[in-house]
Order: structure tokens, then C-alpha cells, then sequence
């Protein structure tokens, strides 16, 4: 069969090849995979900056943002041939750490945790995959193809229950949300805070095209430049990973306002800061910096009930490209006003 694979720790190694059936030891429900999304993590698998495969082989199958329908399952599994599932990312680790044994494993103690495609394991972007029924998040068939925003949205279930948690050590009665970065991520962040009726505030620096229309058609607020910004942000969430902008979000905050770092910058950065002014503003003003990554299998229930309750026209706007499974190398390649590429596993 074939499959996206990359040779870890190797720049430039994208290929689509074909590699052996998934073992039976990924997990008794055998699915068809459809769809798989590309996002900045898989570009950096690409560029060779981290990733690792299964022990002994440095192939890694990746695809982390998964579609598929159901081929085999198992009685008592709770799955039948034709559903349609998204598969959890990440995996306890085997001693278990206190976290992952909670079924926390997206805060383990101690790294030995595995993720498909990505570390350790073999991820989704092949024709076929196999998954333990407890790691099979159920995607309605309504939602169909827009299934495979199940983990990116997962992802921003996990951070807003993340500043629902630092915002309840206090009175919290948030109005105004602003996020930083108009990917996915932060269209995402900002869709779930219009559900929640906030005054929504996105800032980008691109000036057209998807972005703002989006951010628009939610009722939200469209900007180029901070400066731009006319409230008081009770909580922002940061989606650019850059620091200069995490600095002057961080001073911008409210009382006890809350702003959670789901971005990454792809590269390292040297800014300037006047840090004791900022911890003095933070401190002050009994605000909170929290940091999110990945999430737990609650939060993909989660994201489906947001992507249920979204316009399902909306999200189709999210998705710019769909290639099929041979040009995903060139999908990397990613044209200015891209909101999101998806990768047709089957084409």
C-alpha cells in the first residue's frame, strides 16, 4: 500500500511509497484511511528537525490529522465496517508516568510517551491503518469529510479547558478574546470563542483574501496591527509561536486575564524585552501565561461537538487544497492565502 513517509532526521526526505500492511499490533480496528492534514509539524518532520520512527528504523510514516472509514472491527469494540473515525495522536507511555495513567497523556512526566507519526510510531497517512478502539475517536457521518479537523480542533478544545481551569482560582467573566495567528489553529481558537459569545479579535498579517473574510463572516474583528486593537483582552490565544508578539499580547492583558501558547516558532529568534516591566504588568494584574500541546481523548469528543455545531460551510473554507496522496511532497508548498491542505489518501 502506499504512504507519506519521511527518513527522520533527513532534510527534504518527503516521498509517497509503498511500505508493508499495518501490523496487527497498531491495534484490532483496521481502517481505510481517507484524509490527512498537513500543518507545520509535518513540515518540520520534513525539513528533518525532529521526528523518529518505530525502534530500529528511521522510515517514519507521518500524518497526524487523520480521516478514515472503518474496514474491520472487532466484536464488543463499539466500531462497525463504515464509520468514520479520527485516530488519537498520542499514547501513555508503558510504566505509566501519574499523568499518563490518569489518562492524562498529554501532560506525561517523564517523554516516553509515542505519537503517531510523529514519534515512535507509524502515523495515519497511509492507505490503511490500524488503531486500538480506545485511541478511535467516532467522527458522525454528517460531518463526512470534515471529519479531519477533528484533531486540529481537539487541540483548541484542550487549550480553552485550559483557561477555563488557570480563569477558576478567581471571579472570571471574560468578554473580549483575541488571537494571534489566523491558520487553522487560530481560526479554530477563534470559532470556539464565538460559540462561546465572546467579542472575537483576530491578528494576522495578511492584509486579504481567506483570512479576514473568515474571521468576518464569524463577527469577529479583523487586524493587521496590535496597535489596531481597541479593548482589553481578557484572554488571548497565542497561534504564531513569536515572541515579540507573545511580549506585547502578555502586556495587553486584563485582570486576571488568561493567555494560552498553542504556537511554535519553526525557528529561533532574538528580541529585546523589557521582561521586569512585563512581570511587573503580569503580576499586578494577577495574569497567567500557560503553555498547551497536543490533547486527550476527551478533547476529541470535544471537537466534534464544535465542529457539529459550526456552519458547516465555515469549515468548508478552512480547507483551501485537497491533493491527492502522489503530489503530497509538493503540498508542502503551501501558496500565501492557504488556510489549510488536505491530502486525499485514496487519489
Amino acid at each position: 500500500m502506499r504512504a507519506m513517509t519521511v527518513t527522520t532526521g533527513k532534510a527534504d526526505s518527503a516521498a509517497v511509497g509503498e511500505v508493508g500492511e499495518p501490523p496487527a499490533t497498531d491495534g484490532s480496528v483496521l481502517v481505510e484511511g481517507l484524509l490527512t492534514g498537513i500543518c507545520g509539524t509535518d513540515v518540520e518532520l520534513v525539513s528533518g528537525a525532529f521526528g523518529s520512527g518505530r525502534p530500529g528504523s528511521d522510515k517514519l510514516v507521518i500524518g497526524h490529522e487523520s480521516l478514515g472509514r472503518v474496514l474491520e472491527a472487532p466484536d464488543g469494540s463499539g466500531f462497525s465496517p463504515g464509520d468514520l473515525v479520527a485516530g488519537v495522536v498520542r499514547r501513555p507511555d508503558p510504566e505509566p508516568c501519574p499523568a499518563c495513567a490518569r489518562g492524562e497523556w498529554d501532560f506525561c512526566r517523564n517523554g516516553r510517551y509515542t505519537e503517531r507519526g510523529i514519534k515512535e510510531m507509524d502515523g495515519y497517512g497511509a492507505e490503511r491503518w490500524r488503531v486500538d478502539p480506545y485511541f478511535a475517536a467516532p467522527v458522525p457521518q454528517q460531518l463526512g469529510h470534515l471529519g479531519v479537523l477533528v484533531e486540529p480542533a481537539s487541540i483548541l478544545a484542550k487549550a480553552w479547558e485550559q483557561v477555563d481551569r488557570v480563569a477558576s482560582r478567581s471571579w472570571f467573566g471574560p468578554e473580549h478574546v483575541l488571537v494571534t495567528g489566523a491558520g487553522p489553529i487560530g481560526l479554530l481558537a477563534a470559532l470556539i470563542a464565538t460559540q462561546r459569545g465572546y467579542a472575537v479579535h483576530v491578528l494576522d498579517r495578511v492584509k486579504d483574501g481567506p483570512k479576514p473574510e473568515l474571521v468576518q463572516a464569524l463577527g469577529g474583528t479583523y487586524l493587521t496591527d496590535l496597535a489596531d486593537l481597541t479593548v482589553t483582552p481578557d484572554v488571548v490565544i497565542e497561534a504564531t509561536g513569536s515572541g515579540q508578539v507573545v511580549f506585547d499580547c502578555a502586556s495587553l492583558l486584563g485582570p486576571a486575564g488568561v493567555m494560552c501558547l498553542t504556537g511554535i516558532s519553526p525557528g529561533p529568534a532574538t528580541i529585546d524585552v523589557q521582561l521586569d516591566a512585563l512581570t511587573r504588568q503580569l503580576v499586578v494584574r494577577n495574569a497567567a501565561l500557560v503553555g498547551t500541546v497536543n490533547a486527550a481523548k476527551r478533547h476529541y469528543a470535544d471537537a466534534v461537538d464544535i465542529l457539529q455545531a459550526a456552519d458547516k460551510s465555515w469549515l468548508e473554507r478552512l480547507i483551501t487544497r485537497t491533493v491527492p496522496l502522489s503530489d503530497w511532497p509538493g503540498a508542502l508548498v503551501r501558496e500565501p492565502d492557504d488556510i489549510k491542505v488536505v491530502v486525499d489518501l485514496q487519489a
